[in-house]
């Protein structure tokens, strides 16, 4: 089973692609980002978003997807910022006929660690652990979305459920 995980942004967008093999192990297949400039009108930067992304699900034909929901204390301008390119994330997921998992911060903090405050570090790390990967993921917008997809398999390999 192959599951596509996003960080949504709208300047930095993470995604990462792991496989669940058949032994129960899991395998990074391919992450990075996809960037846009400030500069940009929003209407073009959620264009090259859903551009990018309906091309990276057309090359890997991931099984799933999984989001991470939106979680904001402080920022409305970022935060609705990046709602739209969640949004636009979700469309292009739903065009291509992907079961699509949303989950929250914390769960997916649970997911990796069994702690649902983990910090940024030990997300890292961990996720740098469970796909045997010799160096931690980078950038940290792509690493988050590779836990997104690992927490995605663990939920729907353990509890047979589309979210958290």
């Amino acid at each position: 089973m192959l599951s596509l995980g996003i960080d949504p942004g709208t300047a930095s967008l993470g995604y990462g692609l792991v496989r669940e093999l058949d032994d129960g192990s899991l395998a990074c297949v391919h992450f990075d980002v996809i960037r846009t400039r400030a500069e940009t009108p929003m209407p073009q930067r959620l264009k090259i978003i859903y551009d990018e992304l309906a091309g990276l699900v057309e090359r890997f034909r991931p099984d799933r997807a999984a989001v991470e929901e939106l979680f904001f204390a402080r920022n409305v301008t970022t935060a609705m910022s990046v709602a739209q390119a969640r949004g636009v994330v979700l469309l292009a997921l739903q065009n291509a006929g992907l079961p699509i998992a949303e989950y929250k911060p914390n769960a997916i903090k649970l997911a990796i660690t069994g702690y649902g405050g983990a910090d940024k570090s030990q997300m890292q790390e961990m996720v740098r652990l469970l796909l045997a990967l010799e160096r931690r993921p980078r950038p940290d917008d792509a690493a988050d979305a590779l836990a997104v997809a690992i927490a995605d398999l663990h939920s729907y390999r353990l509890a047979g459920v589309d979210a958290v």
